[in-house]
């Protein structure tokens, strides 16, 4: 099944100054939402296989574009999240049904990698609610300047039968980083850990 999607919006997020700082290159955050209409919404099902099968579309739409609101190759990327709210009709289940089996995957290959875990919150809510997406680096997962967030919010999403999904990518880390831990230089990349 393929995601019946009322709205998509892609914004990107450019800090160019922190504490009366120059960042130099500014820090980008790109963040793809896409309102979808929920196959199950109203009604209970075992299966939730609909929205696994939407999971893996999503993570392959939103993450591309992601990448390319940063205007970069996926390759250069460098942390990631993902997010959901579900709308009054459904459950917190088919926002883990979206996010977890399959999204990964192919938002991982849009990437060129991605080792570590991708972050993630799911909520319900209405029409209006935020989210904040977590991020966390694609490859390291305790690269402490790669915790951070960025908020998702669309005014009249999700509708009651609709689910709101957000996928999350960045080019840097926060701007000025200096709580210590492993350094991006130090990655080796290949538990997802460090």
């Amino acid at each position: 099944m393929k995601a019946d999607i009322r709205k998509l919006v892609v914004s990107v997020e450019e800090t160019r100054k922190e504490m009366g700082r120059t960042i130099d290159p500014p820090t980008r955050k790109a963040v793809a939402i896409a309102v979808i209409a929920n196959p199950y919404a109203g009604r209970y099902s075992e299966s939730l296989d609909e929205l696994i099968q939407i999971g893996e579309e999503l993570g392959d739409l939103l993450g591309s574009r992601c990448v390319q609101a940063l205007g970069i190759d996926g390759a250069a990327a460098q942390s990631y999240g993902k997010a959901a709210i579900v709308g009054e009709a459904g459950e917190l289940e088919h926002a883990a049904a979206i996010l977890h089996p399959k999204l990964g995957a192919p938002l991982r290959k849009v990437l060129e990698k991605g080792a570590a875990l991708v972050p993630s919150a799911k909520k319900m809510g209405g029409q209006g609610t935020a989210i904040d997406v977590p991020l966390g680096h694609k490859d390291a997962a305790f690269v402490r300047s790669h915790f951070d967030g960025i908020e998702a919010r669309i005014h009249d999403a999700p509708r009651a039968g609709e689910i709101l999904v957000a996928v999350a990518v960045t080019d840097s880390g926060r701007p000025l980083p200096r709580i210590g831990g492993l350094q991006t230089h130090e990655i080796v990349g290949t538990d997802g850990l460090c």
